[in-house]
């Protein structure tokens, strides 16, 4: 068995962000051990930026463990399997909302409560179109919840879109070592 520290890593569906979660993803399989979990939409749903059996495989095939997908299956992330650290990564405006309230009715909501309860790091990358309107308060009440972190974001399109937010995915590995840490990386928003 290694001695890598372990990670849960959930994707939720931002789906034009998955890639370059994947990505990111890679790279921290060379220092984690990784157990991976989606949200139902992202098990489920194919987009233009790809079928979803083809995103669960590549998540099998980077982390070598199976694909978590039901809430039963991420309920033991936390009381029964340690994990150091848990990302989700991307987290979407739902996802926000629902974790800032309380509300465990996904698979990655439920894991996020389970591993929270073992005082652990939650580190959430959003990707959010709503982040600087109605999402905005939950982003400053999870801001304030103990163990809850944050990738630095920016604001993807000014014009097009500008309450959104999106998460600086390639400072994705510092903030987790920071998180991991007991700090949040900053700057949180930037230029």
């Amino acid at each position: 068995m290694s001695d890598k520290p372990i990670i849960g890593y959930g994707l939720c569906g931002s789906f034009c962000t998955h890639a370059k979660s994947l990505g990111i993803l890679e790279q921290l399989t060379a220092d984690y051990r990784v157990i991976p979990f989606v949200s139902s939409i992202v098990a489920e749903t194919d987009t233009r930026f790809g079928k979803a059996a083809d995103t669960l495989e590549i998540l099998e095939k980077l982390c070598g463990h199976p694909v978590l997908q039901t809430i039963p299956e991420t309920e033991p992330l936390g009381p029964k399997v340690h994990l150091d650290a848990m990302v989700i990564a991307p987290c979407t405006g739902n996802t926000l909302a629902k974790l800032a309230h309380g509300i465990t009715d996904t698979c990655v909501t439920m894991a996020a409560k389970a591993h929270l309860r073992a005082d652990r790091p939650l580190l959430l990358a959003a990707a959010t179109n709503d982040a600087m309107s109605a999402n905005l308060g939950n982003i400053g009440i999870l801001l304030n919840r103990k163990n809850i972190y944050f990738v630095p974001m920016r604001q993807d399109d000014v014009q097009g879109k500008p309450h959104s937010l999106v998460a600086e995915f390639d400072l994705l590995p510092q903030s987790l070592a920071c998180a991991l840490a007991g700090v949040q990386k900053r700057p949180l928003f930037l230029a």
